[in-house]
């Protein structure tokens, strides 16, 4: 487990990481990047659409773009107050603090789940996966961006000691451990490094 896989080490990382997170999270994870995601997701209008792991509401923005009611759940306060900043707190978008392994919503709660730029920091992607599952409606998407596994040995030796990455196939692992179906991949990434991140669709069961 990487040294941000744990949830106060993540807490602090962004105390001090949402005083410039804006300014830097460009060169991984941009706007073009952002609409090839949206546009894997059958989002329409008035859809109830959750944003796991919001930060400072980069992804909320896109989420916007599409529906006009969306939720946020962050659990580090300094990445949300930049986020309030942006939208306010209950003006926009709903904003909670919470945890993305216990999630603070019933069961069939939310039309789509989106998640980026978060699993990373998850000591147990799997459960958090599962409350995807519980909280979307049957048969409706979740869609989740993370880190992509690196190519080479010591860079794969050094994203272990950090944080999770991981390829399509363990992608493919945590999403039907969780009980996903249709679980499809696509890697992205800015133009100096196209494959960076994994995107990964998904749909709920049907009842």
């Amino acid at each position: 487990m990487g040294i941000l896989e744990d949830k106060g080490r993540a807490r602090l990382f962004y105390k001090y990481l949402s005083k410039v997170y804006d300014q830097v999270n460009p060169f991984i994870w941009n706007e073009e990047m952002r609409a090839e995601a949206l546009a894997l997701l059958d989002i329409e209008q008035g859809d109830r659409v959750l944003d796991v792991g919001c930060g400072t509401g980069f992804g909320t923005e896109g989420l916007l773009q599409h529906t006009d009611d969306v939720h946020g759940l962050d659990q580090s306060v300094h990445q949300m107050e930049k986020a309030f900043q942006k939208f306010g707190k209950r003006d926009k978008v709903r904003f909670y603090r919470g945890d993305a392994e216990r999630l603070p919503f019933k069961d069939d709660s939310f039309d789509v789940v989106w998640s980026s730029g978060s699993i990373e920091y998850w000591p147990n992607p799997v459960d958090a996966l599962e409350e995807f599952r519980r909280v979307v409606k049957p048969g409706e998407q979740v869609l989740v961006v993370g880190p992509n596994y690196p190519k080479t040995t010591v860079m794969q030796k050094v994203a272990d000691s950090i944080m999770l990455f991981y390829d399509e196939e363990e992608a493919d692992r945590m999403f039907e451990e969780a009980g996903f179906e249709d679980v499809e991949h696509v890697l992205m990434g800015p133009s100096y490094d196209p494959d960076i991140a994994i995107t990964t669709v998904a749909r709920a069961p049907e009842e």
